[in-house]
């Protein structure tokens, strides 16, 4: 006669214990930032002349500067004033030199949205 085996009930503790486990490094091991938002849109079709002089803005990796002089983001809504002219928007061209860092044109453009009546394009790097 043949001997019957009785089964073993499957434990699910060491399976549980696994999971948690699992889910515990992946919340530590990620980070809970807002990372910053701006804005992009393509070019759309237009007139081929802006109303006023638009301002050239170089940024490289440790420098700014607005029309071939020296700027700074802090200070730049007091250096744009004087090239205001008349209530159009003021047309802002920026340039990347050199390796500027994405958080770096990040950070200018952000300094920019906050200013009113500013049309910027970020010109490609040729």
């Amino acid at each position: 006669m043949r001997r019957q085996r009785r089964r073993r009930r499957l434990s699910m503790t060491s399976l549980i214990d696994v999971i948690f486990l699992l889910l515990l490094f992946f919340m530590l091991s990620s980070t809970f930032t807002r990372f910053g938002e701006v804005s992009l849109s393509a070019a759309t079709a237009g007139p081929g002349t802006p109303d006023g002089r638009p301002v050239f803005l170089t940024l490289g990796p440790d420098a700014l500067r607005l029309n071939g002089a020296e700027a700074s983001l802090p200070g730049l809504e007091e250096a744009l004033a004087p090239h205001r002219t008349g209530p159009a928007p003021l047309t802002v061209l920026v340039s990347l030199q050199g390796a500027v860092t994405s958080q770096r044109l990040v950070d200018l453009l952000g300094a920019l949205r906050a200013l009113p009546d500013l049309t910027v394009t970020v010109l490609e790097a040729a």
